[in-house]
């Protein structure tokens, strides 16, 4: 492997103005699979400190469209237990987070219900700071919520030399994917650890590979990140992207393993289990990508295709935008992003048996105790 500079991981960003939960159904299907756990979590927490907020974050929540009702039920689920206890909903992203759209959706501005006028004593607030940094006070925090986000890595360890992700990588590279994603996660549990209280709980649920190999887009049909790979590199084949521009199509992503996930919740010498966190739930689960399902119904490999698409791009765009030499002309580096779409929408139509992009999770709960 050739040695290049590891940069900082600085490029991500989904969607804005309110596109995100419109384009990425299957995400919040993921979520609404949740609740239930996250309604477990509440009904285990002790009944201690009920004169304080209880305090719910919502960490990686993009626009917040596809959480909010699982907000919901977690809001009625504490009132339930405790009527006259404060409720705070900390909204949590990266500071080039869409936190605009966000608040419409929150206070009922765009056509998502929201739960906002539905419950008093209700705070809504938000922190525009990464989960790999402290987030709340020390030991403030009741119910940590994070859905689908947290296979982004606080930086990008290498650039991959044949593929965009790290489910093609081999080697070396794939041994810096891995020991990136290793560090991140001990980082974002001690963080948590620190803002927990005790009988404090976080309920995670992040993008994973399964005991069957499965990963996100990859369940039996068309592998999604090869074909994300091959239309690049027929871009860079043709010369409409340099080699260099290829090499920095690297998502900054790495699927962990069940082992993976809990390793640091098991194991007694770990920086992490010493700060007091425990395992007490895991199961992996696999969404169907709805629109390959809506697909198996109309049988309209068009509209397929046109539905299917924009929830790729909503998370793909950015770091292949940003991968794009600043030398060339804006309009250019757009023209070039929109016809790489198409050319993935076009593959899509002409032969559409085999793609969609199901969700494979793996669905944590854990409890902090006294250390």
């Amino acid at each position: 492997m050739a040695e290049r500079t590891s940069s900082p991981f600085v490029n991500v960003t989904m969607w804005s103005g309110g596109d995100y939960s419109t384009a990425t159904k299957g995400a919040k299907d993921v979520i609404d699979g949740a609740t239930p756990l996250v309604l477990e979590a509440i009904r285990r927490m002790p009944n201690t400190g009920t004169s304080s907020p209880f305090t719910l974050t919502d960490m990686g929540c993009a626009d917040g469209g596809t959480s909010i009702d699982l907000v919901r039920q977690a809001i009625g689920a504490v009132r339930a237990r405790w009527p006259q206890r404060p409720i705070t909903v900390v909204y949590n992203d990266q500071p080039r987070n869409d936190f605009n759209s966000l608040f419409h959706h929150i206070h009922g501005l765009t056509p998502i219900p929201t739960y906002l006028d539905e419950t008093e004593d209700v705070y809504v607030l938000a922190s525009a700071t990464s989960f790999y940094r402290p987030i709340l006070p020390i030991g403030t925090l009741n119910l940590g919520f994070s859905a689908t986000a947290m296979h982004w890595l606080s930086r990008k360890p290498c650039d991959l030399s044949n593929h965009v992700q790290a489910v093609g990588a081999e080697g070396a590279e794939l041994a810096a994917f891995a020991e990136q994603g290793r560090s991140d996660w001990q980082t974002i549990l001690l963080n948590r650890a620190r803002e927990l209280m005790s009988g404090g709980r976080l309920v995670l649920v992040n993008f994973g590979k399964d005991e069957a190999g499965r990963y996100l887009g990859n369940t039996g049909g068309v592998n999604m990140f090869d074909t994300f790979n091959s239309l690049w590199q027929c871009f860079a084949a043709e010369g409409t992207i340099s080699a260099d521009e290829y090499l920095r199509m690297t998502l900054p992503q790495y699927y962990k393993t069940v082992e993976e996930f809990t390793q640091p919740l098991t194991d007694t010498a770990n920086l992490v289990y010493r700060a007091g966190l425990r395992l007490e739930e895991c199961e992996t689960r696999v969404v169907s990508c709805p629109f390959a399902a809506e697909f198996r119904k109309h049988r309209d490999a068009t509209r397929f295709a046109r539905e299917y698409l924009p929830t790729l791009r909503s998370w793909t765009e950015s770091t292949f935008f940003a991968a794009l030499s600043p030398n060339r002309p804006l309009a250019e580096r757009r023209t070039i992003i929109d016809s790489y779409y198409g050319a993935y929408e076009s593959a899509v139509r002409e032969n559409p048996e085999g793609h969609g992009m199901d969700f494979v999770h793996i669905y944590l709960t854990i409890v902090k105790t006294e250390a």
